[in-house]
């Protein structure tokens, strides 16, 4: 949702749908282990996105076939709360 000049709205998207998550971790492998940990065998693309200036972060590109918002909420939350995932977008 997004406020706009006081005008509330909202995303409206067509399910199924693909839908994109930017993950931020420390390591690949951390960041492969997680995805693995929450899709548990579920089709998807994982790519590579950058490296912090500093090499102290990076950021991988999750692609997914989401059936319906809820799913596409659950996957967020899961992946959100693993422990090797700094932050989704």
């Amino acid at each position: 949702m997004v406020l706009t000049n006081d005008i509330e709205q909202t995303l409206e998207l067509n399910y199924p749908c693909d839908w994109r998550y930017k993950l931020i971790g420390h390591s690949l492998e951390d960041l492969q282990t997680a995805v693995h940990d929450v899709l548990q065998g579920r089709e998807h693309q994982l790519e590579h996105s950058n490296v912090s200036k500093s090499g102290k972060y990076i950021s991988l590109n999750l692609d997914i076939l989401v059936h319906n918002e809820e799913e596409r909420q659950f996957f967020y939350e899961a992946l959100k709360s693993h422990q090797s995932i700094k932050m989704v977008l």
